[in-house]
């Protein structure tokens, strides 16, 4: 099939490429299926995560752990359960939705509620970690001056 996307004009899309939201993410419960696109090739430093329903919705994620290496997410044995994790959690990735602004040095990262998606399954949920450090808007620059 073809998409058309925000970032990348119109691109072709395999079945095997789209993550499914079951739950849809918050705010946005009405679209659940949506394909990551890397604006790097063979990275997932940054990601578009495109909604295939409408080009208007798409979110920008980042790998927290090239951003924060001390990032410790851990799912809830109910979000365990919902997402099919392996015991040790390996067919699950993260992903950190990141709110751009024109200025770099006013944009934010949520650690807070990741994203979470099965990697064998490419079933996702949005989640909410119960860790009170992680906060809902970390300015990305503070993670940059620290160097982690």
């Amino acid at each position: 099939m073809e998409i058309k996307t925000q970032y990348f004009g119109s691109i072709p899309c395999s079945e095997d490429e789209i993550i499914h939201f079951p739950e849809g993410l918050f705010g946005f419960t009405e679209f659940k299926d949506y394909v990551p696109l890397s604006f790097q090739d063979n990275s997932d430093a940054l990601i578009s995560l495109q909604s295939i329903d409408d080009y208007r919705v798409s979110f920008i994620l980042m790998n927290p752990f090239q951003l924060y290496s001390e990032y410790a997410p851990a799912l809830s044995k109910e979000d365990s359960n919902f997402l099919k994790a392996s015991y040790d959690e390996e067919n699950i990735s993260y992903y950190v939705i990141c709110i751009i602004h024109d200025q770099m040095e006013e944009s934010t990262v949520n650690l807070k509620a990741p994203i979470a998606v099965n990697t064998d399954t490419r079933e996702a949920k949005q989640i909410i970690l119960d860790n009170p450090l992680y906060k809902f808007r970390h300015p990305i620059k503070d993670f940059i001056r620290r160097g982690k």
